[in-house]
């Protein structure tokens, strides 16, 4: 029998992971804070209900996306929360980026009332979502893991079953490090090269092909040179993930220095207006920093 899915959280990832399940043939069952676009799931074939309570009740698996630890815990926990439609065999998976221990936290009180958790968050940003070819990192117990694989691999490429509960969590973190890190150091080159009078598409074009060449310049590099930074992920969503592997680091006695750094920087974009922008306008910073905008030596 296919496994009924529940879906809450329809934002720039959620609803074309919707969509993908759709797609792949399960029945969906979501619950959005948008009308619009749960009225557009509806439109796709997907049914919808008024609460995360109402949304368990009726599935077999419910998946979380949402934006930060306070959203999951009350989609979980809350007064209309899934604990309320807790039932015998119910999973809920959170693909959310968040706290471990926030995880860890939630995955106890759901046990308490029966219910397996996953926390399987993901990497690969819109793109990944739209084309399901999301990384998938996945802890929780192996079992459960199994019953669930054939719904990630309707979402991703790459999933790997990383360890216990929470686990997953600390993953996406180190992830997030590098794709911050390497940010910084693709806008870095980016306006150093152009300060000094090369074309930027040529330094793409050069560190593409060589051991500079990597996943985040592939695809935020012609967001850049263009700069256009309609969000694939916001620049306040890295930091919020940055400051989760910095508190993740203290909890585990770990230092952490340039992600601390890259942290500040993001912080100063937030604070000058510019979270919602994607996180590649972290090339702004260094552009302000420089007096430079990529490019403008051009004719």
């Amino acid at each position: 029998m296919v496994e009924k899915i529940g879906f809450i959280g329809l934002g720039i990832m959620g609803k074309p992971m919707a969509l993908n399940l759709l797609k792949a043939g399960y029945p969906v069952l979501v619950q959005n804070h948008r009308q619009a676009v749960t009225d557009e799931m509806s439109a796709h074939g997907a049914q919808a209900a008024p609460s995360p309570a109402e949304v368990a009740a009726q599935s077999d698996i419910v998946i979380t996306m949402l934006p930060d630890s306070p959203q999951v815990r009350d989609v979980m926990l809350g007064e209309q929360g899934v604990i309320m439609g807790a039932h015998t065999g119910l999973i809920a998976i959170d693909m959310s980026t968040i706290s471990p221990i926030v995880t860890r936290e939630i995955a106890q009180r759901l046990s308490e009332q029966g219910v397996e958790m996953l926390d399987a968050p993901v990497s690969g940003g819109d793109r990944g979502a739209i084309e399901g070819t999301l990384s998938i990192m996945v802890g929780g117990s192996e079992a459960t893991f199994s019953r669930c694989r054939p719904i990630f691999e309707a979402l991703g490429k790459t999933i790997v079953h990383v360890g216990e509960i929470g686990a997953g969590q600390i993953v996406k973190a180190c992830n997030q490090i590098v794709v911050a890190l390497t940010i910084e150091a693709v806008g870095e080159a980016l306006v150093l090269g152009s300060r000094a009078g090369v074309r930027p598409e040529k330094i793409l074009q050069v560190l593409g092909g060589g051991l500079a060449a990597n996943r985040v310049m592939e695809l935020r590099g012609p967001n850049m040179l263009a700069h256009n930074f309609t969000p694939g992920f916001r620049i306040r969503l890295h930091h919020k993930d940055l400051g989760i592997a910095l508190s993740t680091a203290r909890a585990f006695g770990t230092s952490l220095p340039v992600t601390a750094l890259i942290d500040q920087m993001l912080a100063a974009l937030e604070a000058n207006g510019r979270g919602e922008l994607d996180h590649s306008a972290l090339l702004t910073y260094l552009e302000d920093l420089a007096q430079h905008r990529i490019g403008e030596n051009e004719e």
